[in-house]
């Protein structure tokens, strides 16, 4: 172990687990997230670092299910009484007055799986759209006019950390800057000790952004191969990943059929990976509805208005040259037609330059003591509500009257982000050098910026490319 080791290990005992790839080898086989793999290494290792490798596997052979699980004919045939911890999903069905629950994974349909009331009116919890939980599965034979059914008539919902935020914010203060972004890419499941420089790493956890500043609306171009999928489909439970497929204005914002709100209210961020790919129904509506939500958090559809602090984050590919540069120098011409519209690309915050990162290769491999996936997660939740870090940045920052209020969003978003990422421990703006701010949250946050509005100034004459003189405060 190193110095970082034992700085994690010792100020993070509870929440944090030693990673060793040979380890994860097996859960092959088994379709479960970063943030499951994490939380079992760690309730069967004990405190020395060994790992029951015999007490995992029957742990996973009879509460992990995988496509292959008798579990279904278990409790039909059999009646047994089944408990597993897994995937599923919740939907409302309006017209019978029912919530029901599917489970892909188990072939379980959403007509074959109920919910009782009593279940239900216990667990607030059991919203709409997909809940990782331990739930517990008998079957109910058809009895007069009513069908047979799956019952989930147990739930207890995966949140195996208390957080305390607080200590979290304290404990940032025993590590220095570059330890601690070194922490951050081990908690995002990657070895510190791959990348090539500090420039490089910096951008990478820029990828987080969207998980700690609410109603933050990102675009990453990058080649393949960069991680950036990973990143947005394993790190925390409260994103949820496209990819592919046909997005709607009833999957993502208000299904009027059903009577039930979409994605974009039950999660922290809506990452839309392999951009490219995916069709839009409806373009008309679902456009003239992202760009009111994505200016004001606002989303009205029919007679139903709806608000949500949810992000937005574009994944696509772009074509590279010999010299790793991007062929076009309009990289907005990679998106599909429907994000072609300047008054829409103006709503985003950020741009990252996925091309500017390493391919993922056996370096960028995690081996060492890292923060729990799920804990991160969590604290990264947290860290979505507290509004210290807006105040303090817009505090810090001079901004000129006549700055574009979009800009000056944008930017103070942004350094927000980088704030609490960086700087968690920050409480008022005497905590951090001016120097540290301008660096490390301002400047990025006008970079990322500057490429959102040179990209559409590009595309439509009317756009200017410069940003206002946004500036730290004398």
């Amino acid at each position: 172990m190193n110095q970082l080791d034992e700085k994690i290990r010792t100020h993070f005992p509870d929440e944090s687990v030693y990673k060793i790839p040979e380890r994860y080898s097996i859960f092959s086989g088994k379709n479960l997230p970063s943030f499951i793999k994490d939380w079992l290494i760690r309730k069967f290792t004990d405190e020395q670092g060994n790992l029951d490798t015999h007490g995992l596997l029957i742990f996973l052979e009879e509460h992990i299910p995988h496509k292959n699980s008798d579990i279904k004919n278990r409790v039909r045939t059999y009646g047994e009484e089944v408990t597993i911890l897994t995937r599923f999903i919740v939907e409302i069905d309006i017209l019978k007055n029912a919530l029901r629950f599917s489970i892909p994974d188990l072939s379980i349909k959403a007509n074959e799986g109920r919910i009782p009331d009593y279940v239900a009116k216990r667990h607030k919890e059991l919203r709409e759209g997909e809940i990782w939980g331990v739930i517990t599965l008998v079957y109910i034979p058809p009895e007069g006019k009513e069908k047979g059914a799956i019952e989930l008539v147990n739930f207890k919902p995966f949140k195996p950390y208390d957080v305390d935020v607080d200590y979290f914010r304290t404990v940032r203060k025993e590590f220095s800057l570059t330890e601690w972004i070194d922490v951050l890419i081990r908690s995002m499941e990657y070895n510190p000790d791959g990348f090539d420089s500090f420039t490089q790493k910096l951008l990478f956890i820029s990828r987080l952004l969207i998980f700690v500043e609410p109603n933050l609306n990102m675009i990453e171009l990058a080649p393949k191969g960069t991680g950036k999928s990973y990143i947005f489909g394993n790190i925390s439970k409260y994103g949820w990943l496209i990819s592919g497929g046909t997005v709607t204005r009833a999957k993502l914002f208000y299904d009027v059929s059903r009577k039930s709100m979409g994605l974009i209210t039950n999660y922290d961020c809506i990452s839309m990976d392999e951009i490219e790919t995916i069709r839009f129904a409806d373009e008309n509506e679902l456009q003239g509805a992202l760009k009111n939500y994505l200016e004001s958090g606002v989303f009205t559809v029919a007679h139903t208005r709806g608000t949500s602090l949810a992000g937005l984050m574009l994944l696509g590919n772009i074509p590279l040259s010999n010299h790793n540069q991007p062929v076009h120098q309009k990289y907005f011409t990679n998106l599909p037609q429907f994000f072609q519209s300047s008054a829409l690309l103006d709503r985003f915050h950020g741009f990252i330059e996925g091309w500017k990162l390493k391919r993922i290769h056996e370096d960028l491999t995690i081996k060492g003591y890292t923060l729990n996936v799920e804990y991160f997660s969590e604290i990264l939740h947290s860290l979505r509500s507290i509004s210290d870090y807006s105040l303090i940045a817009s505090e810090l920052m001079a901004v000129p009257q006549n700055a574009d209020k979009r800009d000056t969003k944008a930017v103070t978003k942004l350094a927000s982000g980088y704030l609490k990422l960086l700087f968690p421990h920050v409480k008022s703006p005497e905590d951090i050098s001016k120097e540290d701010f301008e660096n490390f949250c301002l400047k990025p946050a006008l970079e990322k910026r500057g490429i959102v509005r040179k990209q559409i100034a590009l595309i439509d004459g009317e756009f200017s490319e410069d940003l206002p003189d946004i500036h730290i405060k004398s």
